[in-house]
């Protein structure tokens, strides 16, 4: 799936690798069940970025939930400059590609993030305009 940043896709970790996927960043709290390390194919675990235990298991991927969802889970996104960063710094570099173990396509976390990094670009002119993290990217 594709957003307004045409550097920015999102996709399930699932789905097979592709050599379009630029930096592929999982942006899951959890490890997806039953994938191997070696086949995700990962630039990095970014697990710090995903909603916070509560926020998730509340959701619990209820579509009517999804309005207030994306609500919270952008003020979360808020105080997530360190994890914000590590994606600045990978967006400046090409195509960076949001990945999600959820079953559900339409809703889901990794979404709202993708459209929250829009709107932040959009907003400064800039990808995410974020400092520079003081972390090396794992």
């Amino acid at each position: 799936m594709t957003t307004a940043n045409p550097d920015l896709h999102v996709k399930r970790v699932y789905d097979p690798p592709a050599t379009s996927d630029g930096a592929r960043v999982l942006v899951d709290r959890l490890w997806p069940r039953g994938l191997r390390k070696e086949n995700a194919a990962l630039t990095l675990w970014l697990k710090e970025i995903a909603p916070s235990a509560a926020l998730r298991q509340w959701f619990g991927h209820d579509p009517a939930r999804w309005a207030e969802f994306q609500r919270l889970y952008r003020q979360e996104l808020k105080a997530k400059d360190e994890p914000l960063a590590a994606l600045a710094a990978l967006l400046r570099h090409g195509r960076v590609t949001l990945l999600y173990g959820a079953r559900d396509t339409a809703h889901n976390h990794a979404l709202v993030l993708a459209s929250f990094i829009a709107d932040a670009q959009h907003r400064r002119g800039t990808a995410l305009s974020a400092a520079p993290s003081t972390r090396p990217v794992r």
